[in-house]
């Protein structure tokens, strides 16, 4: 069995001997330009290249959660592409949102301002029922996190294109339930993935219909987000403020608004990174399992972009 190793910008020793380790007997080794045909391949932002000369792959397994680059290439329409499940994301993402919805009611910003100029002051408590939090997305990552903010006993909502049930999350799905779960929200957490249709979401029109005072928490990717609709609503006072781990080009250049803005904390798409040792367990165990001839979870719908 011949796996290559495809990874832009990730140091491969450390992969190539973790997946060696746990996947003894099989031929492991980074691609290279005309390198023979392999049977499955471990990849993080190939080029067009890699995919034009791998026609013959098994399965074609990413390194992250999110699969929107991959799918703007042209991939090879026999090849089944595996995203992550889970490889220790889940609980990172709901450590970080948690974090910053609980940041943002309890005013901790206000209190690290007051302690750093030397004040003692007290900001009345506000009500949890005033907060509910709508999570969008509700895969492996949106549904660990709306069960997350619901042990701290936020109302929680979560919306998803197809009908979900979980305990303590009030579940909206679909075009028909979008704008009540958006009126029903106070602050808003953004898990999707990108596809066409999710793209821009995050706009003048959708963030209007949160609550008054509202929070924006964006966890999933910066083209989401309409940079200018968000700083005109915090301008207008509809939105309190914004919490924000990814963004339209990355690194963010100096000089772009986020980064001085009063209302938004800014974080280097650190939200939930990639763990190699778990992430290398799932795919040495779903490639044990292909081989055995058995089904896996994670295969992409590419109609649908996840």
């Amino acid at each position: 069995m011949k796996i290559t190793f495809c990874c832009t910008d990730t140091k491969s020793e450390p992969w190539l001997q973790g997946l060696a380790a746990a996947l003894p007997g099989a031929d492991i080794s980074v691609w290279q330009a005309g390198a023979p045909q392999a049977d499955y391949a471990v990849v993080w932002a190939p080029p067009q290249q890699f995919l034009d000369e791998q026609p013959g792959l098994k399965a074609l397994f990413n390194i992250g959660a999110g699969v929107d680059a991959l799918l703007k290439l042209r991939l090879p329409p026999t090849i089944p592409v595996v995203r992550l499940d889970d490889a220790g994301m889940a609980v990172q993402m709901a450590e970080y949102v948690c974090h910053a919805v609980i940041r943002h009611f309890r005013e901790f910003d206000a209190y690290e301002e007051s302690t750093r100029a030397g004040q003692w002051a007290y900001r009345k408590p506000r009500l949890r029922a005033d907060f509910a939090v709508g999570v969008m997305g509700l895969g492996v990552l949106g549904e660990r996190v709306a069960k997350a903010l619901a042990q701290f006993e936020f109302p929680v909502n979560g919306w998803s294109r197809s009908p979900k049930a979980l305990g303590g999350v009030r579940c909206y799905s679909g075009a028909e339930g979008f704008n009540d779960f958006l009126a029903a929200s106070r602050v808003l957490v953004n898990l999707l993935p990108l596809t066409p249709e999710t793209q821009d979401i995050l706009n003048q029109g959708t963030l209007s219909r949160l609550q008054s005072g509202g929070y924006v928490i964006n966890v999933a990717r910066g083209a989401h987000l309409v940079d200018d609709d968000l700083i005109a609503l915090l301008a207008s006072g509809h939105l309190a403020g914004a919490t924000l781990d990814v963004f339209r080009t990355e690194p963010l250049p100096a000089g772009h608004p986020f980064w001085q803005h009063p209302k938004i904390t800014v974080t280097p798409h650190t939200s939930a990174r990639t763990l190699r040792d778990e992430t290398i367990a799932q795919i040495a165990g779903k490639i044990a399992a292909l081989q055995r001839g058995e089904a896996v979870a994670g295969i992409v719908n590419p109609d649908r972009g996840y």
